[in-house]
């Protein structure tokens, strides 16, 4: 008998942005080594939607904005105006893993002022541009989530934090719900408009969107669909 299916919580994240010589750079804060999800991780700041939030008297999308906010400011003291919030995505757990979460991806420029990170569930901050993060994941320096390093991906594609912030702006937001399977000595998560999705099959004929896990690398494979971008 599999066991049940572990309920994905809301919960919200943000991707702070800010221009440098090099292109944006996006704030990671590393988790605890310590918390049981992605212990020792790097992500964007973010957490749970708790009552706090507005939950109950709130749609979905609108008590995330709170998280997000509230989050950022528990976890690297930062402030953020939530007129200022873009949404970029959203993304559940796969539903192999113990813990989920359905969670809102928000983006925004940041402010200014300094970094504190709480020293509780956050121990350390990065600025970085995505090309630096995705290197340093690849060169096994950085631990990254599948969604931290997809959305890293994709804001690889842009020169300036106003460009991103434009062109989330300007699209309905992607779904991510992964399906986990192993097959060729190798695993993926496929999402849903990947050929295998509904099958699980990933040598399926079709298009792909996936994130393909070697024993080298990562690789996020989005081929015959439409761009994000």
């Amino acid at each position: 008998m599999s066991p049940p299916i572990a309920p994905a919580k809301p919960s919200a994240t943000l991707i702070l942005l800010r221009d440098a010589a090099a292109g944006p750079e996006v704030l990671l804060v590393r988790r605890s080594k310590r918390l049981d999800f992605h212990g020792g991780a790097w992500v964007f700041p973010g957490g749970r939607v708790d009552a706090a939030d507005g939950i109950a008297q709130l749609p979905d999308l609108e008590a995330a904005k709170n998280a997000a906010i509230r989050e950022t400011q528990e976890e690297a003291a930062v402030c953020v105006a939530r007129e200022t919030l873009v949404t970029v995505s959203h993304w559940t757990t796969p539903e192999i893993a113990p813990k989920r979460f359905a969670t809102w991806f928000f983006a925004a420029h940041f402010a200014g002022g300094d970094i504190k990170v709480d020293g509780g569930e956050i121990r350390e901050h990065l600025w970085l541009t995505p090309g630096e993060a995705i290197d340093r994941h690849r060169s096994k320096h950085l631990d990254l989530p599948p969604p931290t390093f997809v959305s890293l991906l994709e804001l690889a594609n842009f020169d300036a934090c106003n460009s991103a912030l434009s062109a989330w702006q300007q699209r309905m937001p992607p779904i991510f719900t992964p399906k986990f399977v192993a097959a060729n000595g190798a695993s993926y998560s496929l999402y849903e408009s990947d050929a295998g999705f509904d099958t699980g099959d990933p040598t399926l004929p079709g298009p792909r969107h996936r994130l393909v896990f070697h024993a080298t690398g990562w690789d996020y494979i989005r081929e015959g669909l439409p761009s994000l971008v």
